[in-house]
């Protein structure tokens, strides 16, 4: 994360709160520039203000956002709002008896195997 943030301006976008984001980044050392969340347009995902909170606050538009995550249909209702997608694969997302699949390339913009993968492909 920390190639990544060499280039770009990392931000959540949770349905968690921004005290429970706030301590996350706290507690697990996490680089984030920005803590966003749902609870700042006081709508949940997959409302479309949530996924558009951050081209509004960053004054660009959704496709010069990219939402980064392991899970699919958080990635595709950001797709299907304009930002761009890339979907990280946590092997063990699923627990350590049940692989998760990596989704086909087509379905987003980069689909990586971690962050230094997603990084590489960025080229950060």
């Amino acid at each position: 994360m920390q190639r990544l943030k060499s280039r770009f301006v990392i931000t959540t976008l949770s349905n968690g709160n921004i005290s429970l984001l706030t301590n996350m980044a706290k507690f697990a050392g996490l680089p984030w520039d920005c803590i966003l969340s749902a609870e700042n347009v006081g709508h949940y995902k997959p409302d479309p203000t949530v996924y558009l909170l951050v081209p509004h606050l960053f004054d660009l538009k959704p496709k010069q956002v990219m939402m980064v995550a392991a899970h699919e249909r958080d990635l595709q209702s950001a797709r299907t709002h304009g930002l761009r997608t890339a979907y990280v694969h946590r092997s063990l997302e699923r627990g350590p008896e049940k692989v998760a699949p990596i989704p086909p390339k087509e379905n987003y913009d980069i689909v990586a195997n971690d962050f230094v993968d997603l990084a590489e492909q960025l080229g950060a």
